[in-house]
């Protein structure tokens, strides 16, 4: 994906090539994933005047060919920089500076980068990568559409099992074995917050029973390594008409905000508007208005008070306003949506209030 782009940028900081690498068997590197389609074990290098290759494991080496990148190297036995260092080297790439990706480096492989690599300036390109996946490409946006599709089924699965769950962390696991039943790996830990626990944002689910009132949960599924996020609030026993008018109310700010969206608008208004309009309510709504969705869960744009960000066509975020009451209830409703000419709704499990 956008590789080209990337070059232009290499170009302008003066670098030789990038570099990515994964040494995480449990995870993956979003950039590299974001560039090459491999998620696995291994280095990607893009050289600034000549075409990416990738550098993997023995055992690796079959997966990486089926990625987008078309040279794919073995690497020499617990000798992985040696091995990026003396394909370089063949390669006859000369080394000016080498670009890497700051936030995926840690301290210890950047000591061990340093010896292999003597004298080599490196140039940082974090933020220049978050901002090339901030635009989604058609195929992208395809696959956050299927990934929002799973999420949604999965979710209303739950939903419509609710009354058999004794426990939040039942659901959470429910949530966890339908997205391992179709092949997908989960966006984050699921959050189930009921009753008080729901006012608190990040509530991890308990193995506690399912308490009376608002239950609030946040969910998404990753699909071809893209994300989906969607967040519903149901209802256990009878709610009063307070509690009624606050999800109706929030529910409309949400829907408001959403039809609000438009082409070059700051981010920061529609935050803005959603404060406005929450008005006596304002300080129980604790957390930004939403964020980009792509090869990780949070991603540019920021849908917060002093993002300087600004609504793009082919951009896909969430827009998740929730109010939240200590020690009482909390409430949040969350979809992800595509940004085309006009805001497209990805998540689409119903938001009337169900009182189960």
């Amino acid at each position: 994906m956008k590789i080209n782009y990337l070059k232009a940028i290499l170009n302008k900081k003066k670098c030789s090539f990038a570099l990515f690498y994964n040494l995480d068997s449990t995870n993956y590197n979003p950039n590299m994933y974001y560039f090459s389609g491999y998620n696995g074990l291994g280095a990607l290098i893009i050289p600034v005047k000549s075409h990416p290759f990738l550098i993997v494991p023995q055992m690796e080496y079959q997966r990486a060919r089926k990625s987008m990148i078309k040279k794919v190297y073995s690497m020499e036995k617990k000798r992985f920089l040696e091995s990026i260092h003396r394909t370089i080297k063949k390669k006859k790439i000369k080394i000016r500076n080498i670009a890497i990706d700051d936030s995926n480096f840690t301290l210890n492989f950047y000591k061990h980068f340093k010896k292999q690599f003597k004298k080599i300036k490196t140039k940082n390109i974090s933020q220049d990568c978050v901002k090339l996946r901030e635009i989604k490409a058609e195929k992208e946006v395809q696959i956050l559409r299927k990934s929002c599709n799973y999420a949604d089924k999965i979710l209303q699965k739950a939903i419509k099992n609710f009354r058999k769950f004794k426990t939040e962390s039942e659901v959470a696991a429910f949530l966890e074995f339908e997205t391992k039943k179709l092949g997908l790996k989960l966006s984050f830990d699921p959050i189930v917050a009921s009753g008080v626990n729901g006012s608190e944002p990040h509530h991890e689910p308990a193995n506690v029973k399912i308490k009376k009132g608002f239950c609030v949960i946040d969910f998404g599924v990753k699909y071809k390594g893209y994300c989906s996020d969607i967040t519903r609030t149901i209802y256990v026993g009878k709610p009063t008409k307070f509690e009624r008018d606050i999800y109706n109310m929030l529910l409309k700010i949400q829907k408001n905000t959403i039809n609000s969206v438009k082409n070059n608008k700051k981010c920061s208004k529609l935050y803005e508007y959603v404060v406005k309009s929450l008005g006596k309510y304002k300080d129980y709504f604790t957390h930004g208005l939403g964020h980009g969705v792509g090869t990780e869960i949070h991603e540019f744009p920021n849908l917060t008070l002093n993002s300087k960000d600004k609504i793009r066509n082919n951009m896909v975020f969430t827009v998740e306003p929730g109010v939240y009451f200590p020690k009482k209830f909390g409430i949040r409703i969350e979809d992800t949506l595509l940004f085309k000419n006009k805001p497209i709704l990805l998540t689409r499990t119903s938001k009337d209030l169900l009182i189960i």
